[in-house]
């Protein structure tokens, strides 16, 4: 019984494989054999993952996915809700910055507010609106036509009925300098702010009364600091 077979020629060198001994052999020069190594028997050992492997990579890639479409779509709805907020903000409710302390104590410095687009007023609103570059917060007190008068102590009159203004710590005269009593041009508000001492409204000329076009809206909330949180009067 042959112990080797011979499977291949490369040129002058025959291999042998040995039956019996499972390995390759090279026949070299004459009378000089050497082993060459069964490359069948240098492969590495591959471990076949198990059953609960294979399940347990399945769920973390199902859970992969899932947590990918979940990112996605909380991403996709917060751009939506942001932009909404945006566009709510510019056309409807726009927010402002309280700056300076005119509006003291009713508002304060570094407070922030929420307007509503609005060109109604009463006695007693508080409006946003724009003076030059300036956005100005300021109090109605009277409309197109209504006449305005202060007296020295502070005292607001319009239409010569004395204005109640419990939102007020002080009364005063202030930066008046437009001539008493005053008439309240068409399409126009006359505005005052809450202190009255430092405030520059329409009492003095460098602001003036209030066109249509200048107004913003009506301030209606105020949203920081959370402590103040709630409606304003």
């Amino acid at each position: 019984m042959k112990m080797s077979k011979r499977i291949e020629i490369y040129g002058k060198n025959c291999y042998y494989y040995s039956l019996q001994r499972g390995i390759y052999f090279h026949e070299g020069a004459p009378g000089h054999i050497c082993q060459v190594p069964d490359a069948r028997r240098t492969k590495p050992h591959v471990d076949l993952p198990t059953a609960e492997q294979l399940a347990t990579e399945r769920r973390r890639l199902r859970y992969k996915s899932k947590y990918s479409r979940t990112l996605r779509s909380t991403v996709a709805i917060l751009v939506v809700v942001a932009a909404l907020a945006v566009l709510i903000a510019t056309l409807w409710m726009p927010v402002l910055r309280i700056y300076g302390s005119s509006m003291s104590p009713t508002l304060q410095d570094g407070q922030i507010v929420v307007s509503i687009k609005s060109s109604r007023f009463e006695p007693g609103d508080i409006a946003a609106f724009y003076h030059g570059n300036k956005l100005l917060i300021k109090r109605y007190i009277a409309g197109p036509g209504q006449w305005v008068d202060i007296d020295e102590n502070g005292n607001v009159f319009v239409d010569g009925s004395l204005l109640d203004e419990p939102y007020l710590m002080e009364k005063a005269y202030g930066q008046t300098n437009i001539e008493l009593p005053y008439q309240v041009p068409d399409e126009r508000y006359f505005l005052m702010g809450d202190n009255r001492d430092v405030s520059v409204d329409s009492r003095n000329t460098t602001v003036g009364c209030v066109s249509t076009e200048q107004i913003v809206g009506k301030v209606i909330f105020r949203i920081w600091p959370l402590n103040v949180f709630g409606p304003v009067y």
